[in-house]
């Protein structure tokens, strides 16, 4: 319950941010929080400090708590707060979560580069997932998956249409937890203009990797291309003093 409430005061925070309730860039102190919320002082201070690790806000000492205005300026879609790395999850705009449309679904043979990133044998067959994610009418990523049927034998349309990564940890209690990934830009094709709404002198972003469960084990290779007005990525580094 704890882990819920201070998630609540997280995503109640972040919507008066964006709606312009701090006109003044700084948030009330954690006393003026825990009376709001009515919460203890520890659920407030551990909603600040995960907002704090992520970059929207910053602690100025002797002056109080203030939003970074490059938060709210770069809203990123990816706002990984689930305990997996499933896109139907972690990635939002301004509340909304994706929605899916199951493009094609087929079994095919492995590639010798599938052999290679998921460490298959020639004949370990794989699904080929490919899905268009929207938010509400708005496309933004095409998304092709592709996972060993040795690892999950079961997929089909329906769970296709929702959170792969869900039904894994829900019915096999595996949790997709760790990724690589590239990220890149290249022009866009023929099919990113139909399905993205680009035009044909748009870019198009790419992000391309693995997705391991956390046993360690290959899960997915996935490549998934989006539309370059959502390609923001926000990070926040600190360098311990020595």
């Amino acid at each position: 319950m704890a882990q819920l409430v201070y998630k609540q005061i997280i995503d109640d925070l972040k919507e008066k941010i964006f709606s312009g309730q701090f006109a003044n860039m700084r948030l009330p102190d954690e006393r003026s929080l825990s009376e709001t919320y009515q919460v203890s002082r520890s659920s407030v201070k551990r909603a600040l400090t995960k907002m704090e690790h992520d970059g929207i806000i910053f602690k100025k000492r002797g002056s109080g708590t203030f939003i970074n205005p490059l938060y709210i300026k770069n809203e990123s879609i990816f706002n990984y707060e689930g305990s997996n790395l499933g896109v139907t999850d972690n990635f939002q705009m301004h509340g909304k979560k994706p929605k899916v449309k199951v493009l094609s679904f087929e079994v095919i043979p492995p590639t010798e580069e599938l052999q290679r990133d998921l460490f298959l044998e020639s004949h370990d067959f794989v699904y080929k997932i490919v899905r268009l994610r929207l938010f509400d009418e708005e496309p933004f990523m095409i998304e092709t998956g592709y996972i060993p049927i040795k690892i999950v034998q079961d997929l089909n349309q329906t769970i296709i249409e929702g959170s792969i990564f869900n039904y894994l940890e829900n019915s096999r209690n595996l949790a997709v937890t760790k990724s690589f990934l590239s990220i890149y830009a290249e022009p866009s094709d023929s099919q990113d203009q139909e399905l993205l709404h680009l035009a044909p002198n748009e870019p198009v972003s790419i992000m391309e990797g693995i997705f391991f469960l956390d046993n360690g084990t290959p899960f997915e290779f996935s490549h998934m291309r989006l539309h370059y007005k959502y390609s923001k990525f926000n990070t926040f580094v600190s360098v311990q003093e020595k």
